[in-house]
């Protein structure tokens, strides 16, 4: 049930609230917009735990444990990279979802197969994982937080889905 005028990350934090979940976050192209967004919700404490932003794949691997194989056959923009940050958020954070968000924001560093506004989001609990691919336009910010809407959307999804089978 939505309340009025409740913006997307005070609707994650009240379903989170009430489930007693918490949340580690994951982020690269987003530079912790999501956490921000996150955290600018008062009572946040009781369920963020905290975010990770590795724009670097070196902390990719080390801090959220994305294996090597996975970034260089798939690259660090794709869905099995985004899977494995949303994991390791988790694991490493101690928290029971873990979320990341991996995409070129632009205005360079786009090919054809991965144009500027690809953007991977993936969501992780012990029995759930989902996981989108987005393609996004405009400007870097208006990609940025275009990322951090959809994850934010994608989020709500997956917790009314786990308040019906469980995380």
């Amino acid at each position: 049930m939505k309340n009025a005028g409740e913006k997307p990350e005070e609707a994650v934090g009240r379903i989170l609230k009430k489930l007693g979940l918490t949340i580690g976050i994951a982020e690269s192209c987003t530079g912790g917009l999501l956490c921000h967004r996150i955290t600018s919700v008062p009572g946040s404490s009781d369920y963020f735990i905290g975010g990770v932003i590795a724009y670097n794949n070196d902390l990719k691997r080390h801090i959220l444990n994305v294996p090597k194989e996975i970034l260089q056959k798939f690259g660090a923009v794709s869905k099995k990279t985004a899977k494995a940050m949303a994991w390791g958020a988790k694991k490493r954070l101690g928290s029971n979802i873990g979320i990341a968000i991996t995409g070129i924001a632009g205005p360079t560093g786009g090919s054809k197969a991965k144009p500027i506004g690809t953007v991977f989001i993936a969501i992780s609990s012990e029995t759930i994982e989902k996981d989108q691919r987005f393609l996004l336009k405009g400007s870097r910010q208006d990609i940025k937080l275009a990322a951090s809407n959809e994850a934010l959307k994608m989020l709500k999804e997956f917790l009314e889905q786990a308040d019906h089978v469980g995380v």
